[in-house]
């Protein structure tokens, strides 16, 4: 079934289709379904993606770098051509300047084995996480039918390619029965090494949500003590240390996963870095530049800060770092 949200890159629009809403069980009235002058009841026609906040795992398949290729799959060995050297003008030219310590960051994280790694880990954190899911189909004694996912979503519930934003888990309205409810899936898969932390401002915490932006703003040096005090931060942070002490997953020692998904990504995209990041190890008042976020060289140390909220931060006393020269 197609999805219900769609996206349109080139004309740069996202469009939804749906269906009158159910009334016991069945399409309702129109009186039913128009609620008053500006709500209108309605189901979604069609299937919705949902993006798991918080983490990123390695791309099955990316669009590839060089224009009518579109989406191609990791296995394939264009992959391993394209990253043996990422930054060639054989790709296209980036867009903008890159320092050359964010060249040689990526010089030690490509090179002939990096698709081959980055596919191999890939194909494990699918299969984890459907593992996952079948498990807990078990264990609810439910079936593709009966078994029900919940959402709980921070605050942008949608990303630009329509997908849902949100922490996942199965739906166990007891806490405690038939067992002790587990983990979200976003948490599980990075105790499992299975996946990076992405920590991307403002969807931090679901349950601990300020009302507003404005509230949700941290104020400058305490980065690290709100990191420190939030439980989904710490509770993910700590997963990941704990991964990579253990070697497992994309931190195995043998087969480690080198360039992140998100660096993937911006190189097929030809931009080096476009996000600001705040260190969440260090009580700063800097916003760290987009072109020098390997200075924070742990993923789980990262918060970053979309563009469109940098001025809420400057606003509130947060000074940009000025962009590397060299």
């Amino acid at each position: 079934m197609p999805n219900a949200i769609r996206t349109d890159s080139e004309n740069n629009r996202t469009t939804g289709f749906g269906r009158p809403g159910l009334y016991d069980n069945k399409p309702g009235s129109v009186k039913q379904q128009v609620h008053d002058g500006d709500t209108l009841s309605m189901q979604l026609d069609g299937n919705v993606g949902v993006r798991l906040l918080g983490i990123d795992t390695p791309e099955i398949s990316f669009s590839f770098p060089t224009p009518g290729n579109g989406f191609v799959g990791l296995e394939d060995p264009r992959w391993n051509d394209f990253l043996s050297d990422p930054l060639s003008d054989r790709w296209g030219p980036m867009q903008g300047f890159v320092p050359s310590a964010l060249q040689a960051w990526f010089r030690t994280r490509t090179g002939p084995n990096s698709a081959r790694a980055h596919y191999e880990h890939a194909v494990a954190a699918r299969e984890e996480f459907q593992q996952l899911v079948s498990k807990d189909m078990e264990v609810m004694q439910q079936t593709t039918d009966t078994f029900r996912y919940y959402m709980n979503f921070g605050f942008e519930v949608m990303d630009g390619y329509g997908r849902l934003l949100c922490m996942v888990n199965r739906n166990q309205p007891n806490g405690s029965v038939p067992t002790r409810r587990p983990p979200t899936y976003n948490l599980r898969m990075l105790e499992r090494g299975r996946a990076f932390p992405y920590f991307i401002w403002p969807n931090i915490n679901p349950w601990e949500r300020p009302e507003t932006m404005d509230e949700a703003v941290i104020p400058p040096g305490r980065a690290k003590a709100m990191a420190e005090a939030d439980r989904e931060l710490k509770s993910a942070r700590g997963a990941v240390r704990e991964a990579r002490n253990r070697h497992i997953g994309v931190f195995d020692a043998m087969n480690p996963l080198l360039l992140e998904p998100f660096e993937l990504r911006n190189l097929c995209r030809r931009v080096a870095a476009t996000r600001y990041l705040i260190d969440l190890t260090v009580e700063s008042d800097q916003l760290i530049h987009p072109l020098n976020y390997p200075s924070v060289p742990n993923s789980e140390d990262r918060l970053w800060i979309p563009s469109v909220f940098v001025p809420l931060f400057v606003e509130a006393g947060w000074k940009r770092q000025s962009a590397p020269t060299v």
